[in-house]
């Protein structure tokens, strides 16, 4: 423990000299509530974002919510003007996906709640997709989509308590959208649960196979995690073992950030992500609050 806080203090100390973005040789950022919120952005983001480039900082999104595809994504963040591709995307769509090729047969029945994004990522392992219970599942997964219903989620239950295997793409029990604060996957994941006394095994943050699809996909070495929620983005760098950096854009509050436990304390604090370029705009006092 003594170790772990000298490290942060030393990685403060640096910090007040150079940018976060030259310590770093990749941002592993979190979406929603980070760099957009609904389909703006956050104030900052943008300008920032491409000025740590320019400044030789890999971009990498990575995100629980596995709604959309990648591609989708990509195309959301060039609408904001960030030069994003595809690749440059990591959902917890595709690590739920390899989680589950890994323990089913190729070409196995996956009951699928969720999008587009947790679809194709179930495809592109030659998973075959269905809707119903009855259709033998080899294991039942669920994504966000705003408009699941009832009658999905009824079927997931009807599998789960037939001791089908249940996966979740991530358990954010919130979301942030442009009006405000919205029930996350987690909710709908809750729903099933009440139902069958279960839990699913999870893919997104904070359990470490997104961190494993992370590092599989963007090869970083000296990675910082940025993110806007204390239980998916921070736990999970912190289990990782990856320094983080906490913006207040989202759904943490300062106040949230000083009762949390310490698995849950970042390396960094900011108001927003102008901190990856300008020092002076880290918090540095909040553990002493």
């Amino acid at each position: 423990m003594a170790a772990a806080a000298e490290t942060t203090a030393r990685q403060e100390e640096r910090a007040g000299r150079q940018p976060l973005a030259s310590l770093y040789d990749t941002a592993l950022l979190d979406l929603d509530g980070v760099v957009y919120r609904g389909k703006d952005a956050v104030p900052h983001a943008v300008p920032t974002l491409l000025s740590a480039a320019d400044a030789g900082m890999h971009l990498a999104y990575v995100t629980n919510n596995a709604s959309r595809t990648p591609d989708a994504v990509a195309a959301h963040l060039r609408q904001l003007g960030l030069p994003a591709e595809p690749s440059d995307v990591v959902t917890a769509a595709q690590a739920v996906a390899r989680l589950i090729a890994e323990q089913v047969p190729q070409g196995a029945p996956i009951l699928v709640i969720g999008g587009e994004g947790l679809r194709q990522a179930l495809l592109e392992h030659g998973l075959t997709l269905v809707d119903s219970a009855e259709d033998t599942p080899a294991a039942v997964v669920q994504g966000y989509r705003p408009d699941t219903s009832w009658k999905e989620l009824a079927e997931a239950a009807y599998a789960v308590e037939q001791g089908v295997p249940w996966f979740a793409a991530n358990t954010d029990r919130t979301m942030p959208t442009a009006r405000g604060i919205a029930p996350g996957n987690g909710a709908l994941v809750g729903a099933v649960a009440a139902a069958t006394g279960t839990w699913p095994t999870v893919a997104g943050k904070p359990e470490p196979a997104l961190h494993r699809e992370t590092m599989i996909r963007t090869r970083a070495r000296r990675p910082l995690v940025v993110g806007d929620r204390l239980d998916t983005d921070i736990e999970g760098a912190n289990r990782a073992g990856v320094d983080s950096l906490l913006v207040l854009t989202g759904v943490t509050r300062l106040p949230d950030v000083r009762k949390a436990p310490e698995e849950q304390q970042p390396t960094y604090l900011a108001e927003d992500l102008r901190a990856l370029l300008e020092p002076n705009r880290l918090i540095t006092d909040w553990r002493e609050g």
